[in-house]
């Protein structure tokens, strides 16, 4: 047994959340591989009839609506993509729900947009749906919804949702099933020398420079933003592996700590659900830049934002907001929901606690930012990538 070898297996994970792309389930004239739709939900039956609770998140709409529409390349256009995702969405969980039917399992569709989760009442509503099917027994099939999703309210990928979801959930375990053995040191096609990594313990720069975008015309993922799921799930405290859907009985594998794809290590502390809510689900309205005493105070004590480290405002937000808070080498160093507008923290920037009242007259806050309402996150960097190591898909 490998897979971290000094403190478990994944013998007994309870919770898992598998994530299917496009390119492994149709064959590349856009039809559905119905063979390996077959193998996938044997597999995954086979872990429900264990006691296990499943969730797949599954790409695929567009691709099954291209073949419906005898459609040969995909659509551009968002009203395109939309009609074609409409048709295609029916057809895919039909096919679903027959197979799993087969093995007397019960689906349930649940489509997602990112105001779904970025609302936190819309929030909870959604964990506490998806948990009561669970209990129910049922298998919840997810993908976005594609059909009314536009860019200001997309996941952009189904890679992120999976890792939505498992956090969402309190998710046990997150396997995204790619085309490829799982992430390799450098781009394996130039490169014979390249070895796959079986566990990744941190995410780096390293990392990030073997990944890439989308690898076919099908989607819109790729190895890039594998790694960004990655990030979620391993700060939420979640173990997440990628692995080769075309490999047979790959689930049942790599549960059973055979050396298969790439395991990335979780951080040891897991962030509850409101924390990973405010981290990830929102699209920030704005940002704060703070200095290097703000900074360790934040990240490294974990104390709330005070005025007096901030140097600057970026954007317009209002109280309440989700807000960006950045270092001065432009690195995001954590979220957080303002107690102020922009307008407000303008004005209040530099200055210490006592003198806000004289400066905005009553307020009832002290800090920008209270770190109840914070969460510190990885620093990013705008992230120069090498050729895609995927053909993986959405």
């Amino acid at each position: 047994m490998f897979w971290l070898a000094e403190t478990t297996t994944f013998r007994d994970v309870n919770r898992i959340v598998v994530k299917i792309g496009t390119s492994s389930i149709t064959y590349p004239s856009g039809k559905l591989n119905l063979h390996r739709l077959e193998s996938l939900v044997r597999q995954l039956a086979d872990l429900c009839n264990e006691g296990r609770q499943i969730v797949l998140v599954t790409s695929g709409a567009i691709g099954a609506g291209m073949s419906r529409l005898g459609l040969s390349k995909r659509p551009t256009t968002i009203p395109e993509k939309q009609a074609v995702a409409a048709v295609g969405q029916g057809l895919l969980v039909h096919i679903y729900e027959k197979l799993f039917g087969e093995y007397g399992r019960v689906v349930a569709q649940v489509l997602l947009t990112r105001n779904d989760l970025s609302e936190r009442t819309r929030y909870l509503n959604a964990r506490h749906a998806l948990k009561a099917l669970l209990r129910f027994g049922t298998i919840p099939i997810i993908n976005e919804n594609d059909t009314v999703a536009v860019d200001e309210i997309k996941f952009g990928d189904n890679d992120t949702l999976s890792a939505l979801v498992a956090g969402l959930i309190d998710g046990d375990l997150l396997v995204i099933l790619s085309d490829v053995d799982g992430l390799y040191d450098r781009d394996p096609r130039g490169n014979q020398s390249a070895e796959l990594l079986s566990v990744v313990s941190q995410l780096d720069q390293s990392h990030e420079e073997a990944a890439g975008g989308a690898g076919t015309s099908m989607g819109t993922g790729g190895m890039g933003t594998k790694l960004k799921a990655a990030r979620i799930a391993v700060q939420s405290g979640i173990p997440m592996f990628i692995a080769n859907a075309a490999r047979d009985g790959v689930l049942r594998a790599l549960l059973s700590g055979e050396e298969v794809g790439t395991l990335f290590v979780p951080d040891s502390c897991r962030l509850g659900s409101r924390k990973q809510w405010i981290a990830f689900t929102k699209h920030p309205a704005g940002a704060v830049i703070i200095d290097d005493g703000a900074c360790r105070a934040v990240r490294e004590q974990g104390k709330s934002l005070l005025p007096i480290g901030v140097v600057s405002v970026q954007g317009e937000f209002h109280s309440g907001d989700l807000i960006q808070i950045i270092n001065l080498a432009g690195q995001e160093v954590a979220r957080g929901l303002t107690n102020f507008s922009s307008w407000e923290v303008e004005r209040i920037r530099g200055k210490r606690s006592a003198e806000l009242e004289a400066v905005l007259g009553s307020t009832g806050y002290e800090e920008v930012v209270h770190r109840d309402n914070l969460t510190v996150t990885e620093g990013t960097t705008p992230v120069t990538c090498g050729q895609p190591v995927s053909n993986e898909t959405e």
